[in-house]
């Protein structure tokens, strides 16, 4: 995405923004409330220092953090932790590394949560009508269609969203104002001196911020989905959000403060601003905004494997493209661990209340990885060092304080979510490291010093023809250099005799959208190398693009692909291609540290749960030949053998 298409803004674009963005913060006013109050009883104290605390987390948070600071750290229009990462590993600063993995698997494990708690807090509307209906089962089902109809693609779907969130927000709004016209005085609640009274002076203040974290969950998601709606168009639509958001906060503590002293008693504060004509429509349409807000961390969980998929800290897996619009995928393995995340969520806690107890303690941590990131971002950007500094100290202060409190949830739920971004921080960890083992091993040789052996092989008659045309997918970042492997195996193994011999390299680029590829001839007529640059959220299919660009090459009159036996070539017949995948194994012959032992065994067990080589390359032909190949890492030096006679 160019400069100016992030920067554009129209009608449509501020209405699809809506839609998109704000599904996770703007579901939040569900809940929010109800998890501050809690089983405490009501007191100005506590409500207004709830509110106070909670705008000043939407304004030093969500605004100046994300909406006005951390939108300006785009990679070609794209934004996400992956993407910051993105922008600031190109200075091979190793440990940026960890907050990278640690915050995209804590906002994979935020998205298991997400879906449970806003659908159950929008189902439970409906106990105002029979406080026995089972809710369980509803929410159940809702998640099940939710999950099933992402194979389908978003596009007939997504154009409702936008309308549906506009409706949310205004709804509100209204509800708000009509309960801030009963007790106006809550407007108080705005000053900072209320939120540091209830930090300070309340018997368990400091704990509350655990709930009123949850306000701003939504905000790495914001951030995430930079690349889909475009920086002005977030921050043109926040100001319309963050207003309809404030309103019902203030409406909520408005109705609360005419009930002083006495308990919720399992009433929800948000519902019970709706005059009870509207609570049917009201339940509907906070259940359509909470699908919304599903689905915006569906996908967003979507782009988000694979980009770590193109950054190596993920095995490769099947991804589709239901639709022609860019940027939307579905991962089917992702779909369905996720739904059954989501499931077995709802049947652990089975009330939203529960839910509470869990949230918020892995998306915290992910903002504090963001930050790290973003400070050194602004770094390289030669940004002022006390500026740096400032920012750094306010953010990790506000964030920190969050953690703290939020580990009050950690026996009580929160243990959960730690406990499953912990398991894909591992994987992600392992796979990275296993392929830094493997890649440390690998042999390469100079091309130049083989030339002379292929064109010979090329023209030994006494040698069965293999193809006509013989394409390697290479590993060598170097032009000039080649796998010892690949030359063992053309030579070696079962002499491979063709016409042509093509070496293909993919290089996955830190720009998210790049599709470039460079075409180098080793020998002419003889042995070409293509280089295929890729961003990290484009697609490899290789055999689509290996094909355009063999036709582009023919056109251009830089080879003949004609084939080149007699009969077919009198026919002007295009020649035979056939790829080679190598594919490794850990061999036997490995005397291994037992770290990289572990590492290694858990990587080829991911890899059996992965795509192949040749689909994960999209070499969706029947001529691909795979070869097994060894690994040995480490081999093992003395055999102590002894000849007996």
């Amino acid at each position: 995405m160019s400069k100016h298409s992030i920067n554009t803004v129209t009608a449509a674009g501020l209405l699809i923004t809506l839609g998109i963005i704000y599904g996770d913060i703007g579901t939040s006013p569900l809940y929010v409330f109800k998890a501050i109050v809690g089983t405490h009883p009501i007191s100005s104290e506590l409500v207004l220092g709830g509110i106070s605390c909670i705008f000043w987390t939407l304004t030093i948070q969500t605004t100046f953090k994300y909406v006005i600071l951390t939108l300006r750290a785009d990679n070609k229009g794209e934004g996400g932790i992956f993407s910051l990462y993105a922008l600031v590993r190109r200075t091979k600063t190793k440990w940026l590394l960890f907050p990278a993995i640690i915050g995209g698997a804590a906002l994979l494990a935020d998205g298991i949560i997400t879906p449970p708690i806003s659908v159950s807090s929008a189902i439970e509307g409906l106990r105002i009508y029979n406080p026995d209906i089972p809710t369980v089962p509803i929410v159940i089902g809702i998640i099940t269609v939710l999950f099933t109809i992402q194979q389908f693609g978003t596009k007939f779907v997504g154009n409702f969203f936008g309308p549906v969130m506009f409706i949310w927000f205004l709804m509100l709004g209204v509800l708000g104002v009509a309960e801030m016209v009963q007790y106006p005085q809550v407007l108080k609640a705005l000053n900072p001196y209320y939120a540091f009274n209830l930090i300070t002076q309340y018997h368990h203040g400091f704990w509350v911020l655990s709930a009123v974290f949850l306000c701003t969950t939504g905000a790495e998601a914001l951030y995430s989905d930079l690349g889909h709606c475009g920086r002005k168009n977030i921050r043109i639509t926040w100001g319309f959000v963050k207003t309809m958001l404030i309103l019902n906060y203030l409406g909520q503590g408005a109705w609360l403060m005419q009930r002083e002293s006495t308990y919720l008693s399992n009433v929800n504060p948000f519902y019970s601003l709706m005059p009870s004509w509207w609570l049917m429509p009201g339940i509907i349409i906070a259940t359509a905004a909470a699908i919304v807000a599903s689905q915006a961390l569906i996908s967003g969980s979507f782009t988000l494997i694979n980009e770590a998929i193109r950054l190596n800290f993920w095995p490769k897996v099947k991804i589709v493209y239901p639709t022609n619009m860019r940027g939307q995928l579905y991962v089917p393995s992702v779909n369905w661990l996720l739904m059954l995340g989501c499931i077995g969520i709802v049947l652990f806690f089975r009330e939203s209340s529960g839910m509470e107890a869990a949230y918020g303690l892995a998306i915290i941590i992910t903002m504090l990885s963001t930050t790290t990131l973003l400070s050194y971002y602004l770094y390289l950007r030669r940004v002022a060092s006390f500026m740096i500094i400032f920012l750094l100290l306010l953010f990790l202060t506000v964030e920190i304080s969050f953690l703290i409190a939020n580990l009050d949830k950690f026996p009580h739920g929160g243990w959960l979510t730690l406990l499953i971004a912990s398991v894909i921080i591992f994987l992600m960890w392992s796979w990275y490291t296993a392929r830094k083992i493997r890649n440390r091993f690998v042999e390469f040789v100079k091309v130049k010093d083989y030339v002379p052996l292929l064109r010979d092989l090329s023209h030994d008659f006494s040698i069965p023809k293999y193809a006509t045309h013989l394409v390697y997918l290479t590993s060598a970042n170097q032009k000039e250099e080649i796998e010892a492997k690949v030359i063992y195996s053309i030579l070696q193994k079962q002499p491979k005799r063709a016409d042509m011999y093509w070496f293909v390299h993919v290089d996955v680029m830190d720009e998210p959208y790049t599709m470039e590829y460079q075409v180098t001839p080793l020998l002419k007529g003889n042995i070409i190398r293509i280089d295929f640059r890729l961003g990290f959220r484009v697609a490899p299919r290789i055999n689509l693009m290996f094909r355009r660009v063999v036709e582009d090459m023919v056109k251009n009159f830089e080879v003949d692909i004609t084939s080149r036996y007699e009969s077919l070539g009198r026919k002007n017949l295009i020649g035979d291609f056939r790829f080679v995948v190598m594919e490794k194994f850990l061999s036997y012959e490995n005397e291994l540290p037992f770290y990289e032992k572990i590492i290694l065994d858990i990587y080829f067990l991911l890899k059996r749960f992965s795509l192949s080589e040749e689909r994960a390359f999209g070499l969706d032909t029947s001529s691909v030949t795979i070869e097994k190949v060894p690994m040995i890492v480490n081999p093992i030096r003395e055999i102590n053998l002894k000849r007996i006679r």
